[in-house]
């Protein structure tokens, strides 16, 4: 007996339909192509979720280093001071006290100066 997908198909297909609701043209109605740009996105989406780490900790970098270069000392100076003053704030906190607790950033490149004179 012949037997054929029936329910199933149509129950993928709109499921998969579900996931393109708003892709424009074809990429929206056919199914070949919706298929094809699903899979494209979800390939973008998985390199992304790596960029997006990637562009956060460069601007953490940036802002690190215009706020140290605003108190006399170089990013990388800055952050080999850190290291020998035993601070173990990561840059993201760094760059978040630099913008929102000024006095406690001070503080910081404080210890970090005199860490680096001795």
């Amino acid at each position: 007996m012949r037997t054929v997908k029936g329910a199933a198909r149509t129950k993928a297909k709109r499921r998969l339909f579900k996931k393109v609701k708003g892709y424009r043209g074809g990429r929206g109605g056919l199914l070949r192509t919706a298929k094809e740009t699903l899979l494209r996105a979800g390939v973008y989406a998985f390199r992304d979720r790596r960029v997006r780490k990637r562009e956060f900790r460069k601007l953490w970098i940036i802002r690190l280093n215009a706020a140290a270069r605003e108190r006399g000392i170089r990013y990388s100076e800055f952050i080999h001071g850190l290291k020998l003053a035993n601070i173990s704030l990561d840059r993201k906190t760094l760059s978040e006290m630099a913008i929102h607790d000024v006095a406690g950033f001070d503080v910081v490149v404080a210890k970090v100066k005199e860490a680096l004179a001795a």
